[in-house]
């Protein structure tokens, strides 16, 4: 079981769309107004998890992950465009960009990250370990809990780093470059996962 927290953690904590918008929200101080995203996250993740741990590798395979990898990178460049567009005011409720439980639950959803790291784990790893049953919704639901923790994270650094800047200027720029990585982030998924 240790095995797969440890897989579980190195890659749901990793830099990808998701923390990356969690990061956002902190630095843009939308802490308190992203808490929705960050459950969202985590519902996604619980659902692959319960899709994936109780339907097992033969109904659900890795071909599926371009149709996965083609929804996501069209909902990744929704995001990016989110982000471009987001109003930067310092010490203002409507500063940066508002996402929502649905943004965090579509965009996992539709993350190859998110499938990427669920499938192994549940079609591969809890069945060595012997989790089945009950076992499989406890091991979801912990897991879940996991990934919620991970934009969480990202965008309480986010928050630390903000409170140290105080010119909208670098929010803005920030912003932009958040949201070229976004771009860039959905032509690699594009690039490796349909092309």
């Amino acid at each position: 079981m240790i095995e797969i927290f440890i897989y579980a953690v190195a890659i749901m904590y990793s830099p990808g769309p998701v923390n990356l918008l969690g990061l956002h929200c902190g630095l843009n101080g939308r802490f308190q107004h992203s808490v929705g995203y960050f459950f969202g996250v985590g519902s996604a993740m619980l659902l692959l998890f319960l899709a994936f741990g109780y339907l097992g590798g033969k109904y659900i395979t890795a071909n599926f992950l371009p149709y996965f990898a083609a929804f996501g990178c069209c909902y990744i460049l929704y995001i990016a465009f989110k982000v471009w567009r987001s109003n930067i005011e310092l010490n203002s409720s409507s500063a940066g960009s508002n996402l929502s439980y649905s943004d965090g639950l579509g965009l996992q959803l539709l993350n190859p990250k998110g499938v990427v790291a669920t499938l192994p784990i549940s079609t591969v790893q809890m069945p060595a370990a012997g989790i089945e049953g009950w076992g499989i919704l406890l091991a979801s639901f912990l897991l879940a809990l996991l990934a919620t923790g991970a934009p969480t994270s990202y965008a309480a650094v986010g928050t630390m780093l903000g409170k140290r800047i105080s010119s909208t200027n670098v929010l803005f720029v920030f912003n932009k470059l958040m949201a070229l990585l976004l771009l860039y982030v959905a032509v690699t998924i594009a690039w490796e996962h349909i092309l």
